[in-house]
Parts: C-alpha cells; sequence; structure tokens
C-alpha cells in the first residue's frame, strides 16, 4: 500500500465531511462549568502522567492562544522545532514549557482566562469554510487536511481532555452521544493512515463497528492505492471489530492499548486485519 501523505486537495478517501463547528460553544461551555465546579483540592489531581488538572486546562488555553494566534490573527512567530527535533517532541517540550510558565497562575485566574479565550475560539470555528485547505492532521495522514477534518481534530481534543478531567475528580465519561459521535466519527478518520502499510486485494474491506447511541460503523477498503472511507459497504468486510464506545475512544487516545481492546473487542473474519485495525491512533503520539 501507499504510504504517502495526501498531497492533493482530493480527501475524497478520508469519508464524508464532518461538520463540528455547531458544537465547540456547548463543548466550551461543558468545559467551563467542570472547571468552575471543582473543589480546591480537585486542581491537583493528575489528570494525565505528568499533568494535574491545572497543567491540562493550562495547556487547553495554550491550544486556543495558538489556534486564534495562527488562524485568526495570522501570526507566525514563536518556538521552532529544533535540528533533528521530530514533530511529537517539539510539541511536547513546547507544551511542557507553557505549563510550566503557567504554574503561577491561580485556578480562578486561569479558568476565567480560558473561558474568555475559549469563547474567542468558539468564534473562530464556527466562521471556517469546511472545505477551505488547513494545517495537517499527522495520524490521519493529510498534509495539507480540509479544514472540517483540522476544525473537527480540535473539538475532539477539547472533548477529550474535559473527559481526562472528570476522570480525575472520580467523574464518568461524558456519555453525551451528540459530542460522542462526532469525536468517534473523527477519531475513526485515522483507519486509512492505520492501515496503510498492510498489504491486501483491492476491495478487502474491514469494518470497525462501535455500539451504543454515539456509535456507528466505518468501512474501509482496499483500493490498490490506499485504503479508503469513501468506498460503499459490500456487506462482505474480510474483518469486523466491535467495540464498545468507551474502549473505542480511550483507544483512540492511548487510554487504552491495542491488546486490551482486542480482548474487549468482538471480532469475526480475518485476526490480522483486525488487529492491524486495532493499531488506530487518533492523537500525536
Amino acid at each position: 500500500m501507499d504510504s504517502r501523505t495526501d498531497d492533493a486537495a482530493d480527501h475524497g478517501w478520508l469519508g464524508a465531511p464532518i461538520d463540528a463547528r455547531p458544537l465547540f460553544a456547548p463543548e466550551h461551555a461543558e468545559l467551563i462549568g467542570t472547571l468552575r465546579a471543582l473543589a480546591p483540592g480537585d486542581w491537583r489531581e493528575e489528570a494525565v502522567p505528568g499533568w494535574n488538572v491545572r497543567d491540562l486546562a493550562a495547556h487547553i488555553l495554550g491550544d486556543c492562544y495558538w489556534r486564534l494566534a495562527g488562524g485568526r490573527d495570522g501570526h507566525r512567530e514563536g518556538p521552532v522545532p529544533a535540528p533533528g527535533e521530530t514533530l511529537e517532541s517539539f510539541l511536547h517540550r513546547i507544551n511542557q514549557e507553557w505549563v510550566d510558565a503557567f504554574s503561577r497562575v491561580s485556578p480562578a485566574a486561569l479558568t476565567d482566562t480560558l473561558d474568555l479565550i475559549g469563547r474567542q475560539t468558539v468564534r473562530f470555528f464556527e466562521a471556517t469554510d469546511p472545505g477551505s485547505t488547513s494545517l495537517g492532521v499527522s495520524w490521519a495522514g493529510a498534509d495539507p487536511a480540509p479544514m472540517w477534518l483540522d476544525s473537527a481534530r480540535d473539538f475532539t481534543e477539547y472533548w477529550t481532555h474535559r473527559q481526562q478531567i472528570r476522570h480525575a475528580v472520580g467523574q464518568g465519561t461524558d456519555p453525551e452521544p451528540r459530542f460522542l459521535s462526532v469525536v468517534l466519527d473523527t477519531f475513526m478518520r485515522a483507519l486509512p493512515h492505520t492501515l496503510r502499510d498492510v498489504p491486501a486485494p483491492a476491495g478487502t474491506q474491514i469494518q470497525v463497528r462501535v455500539d451504543g447511541p454515539a456509535g456507528g460503523a466505518w468501512t474501509v477498503t482496499a483500493t490498490g492505492a490506499r485504503w479508503s472511507l469513501a468506498e460503499p459497504d459490500n456487506g462482505r468486510p474480510a474483518a469486523l471489530v466491535r467495540l464498545d464506545a468507551e474502549t473505542a475512544w480511550r483507544l483512540c487516545t492511548r487510554g487504552v492499548q491495542p491488546d486490551d481492546a482486542l480482548t474487549r473487542a468482538r471480532i469475526d473474519g480475518d485476526r490480522e486485519l483486525a488487529e492491524a485495525a486495532c493499531q488506530i491512533v487518533s492523537i500525536i503520539y
């Protein structure tokens, strides 16, 4: 299979566009409501390895500033990768530098600032043209990517970070299917890139099905040049992987490792193809 990233305007192999724009405002409201309801001690709870809740909130604020600076204001100054530094290492480094700088900011001031800047970020995304060309989405193999995918990618990041905060303070995943269905749909756009080096005869299909009200089915097809989400489902997948929604989104964000996801999955058909699909990751990891 061809492992090249997409370098053309045609992104049809990514499947039907997603419109996440109407969800940024309610997602932001949920985040701010969650932060304002935290007890003082909650801010010190670990949200992700190495970061507590306050750190993660500062990271979200940094993402909002970055999007406004580059996307809205055309600002091009700032840190750049060091010679030989990978994209992953660069992002981890500058994210940590930002979080460290915000260690002097109180939770109350951080929340107020995030509310203000986050609402500006919402307005930015609401005004975007889904069909325009935007930033690359490396985990989908699209560089450049269509704005609809770039926007949906950012929506999934905000949603995922809110879940990490909820989990840190003893709350479960927000089950609201209006949000989670878009998150899962976006995450599954990583399937063609995940399978880019998996050889299969043209027409071979793998289907990933997620159960529950936020779930759905995604069929990826080997086309000879690449795997594609644009081909019609022929009803005879060579491999069918069924996951519950919690396992699915955690797998895509590596809250669950592929081996653990496979123990929870129901698989029909070709085991090797199913295992390859379960290597999916929909973040920079």
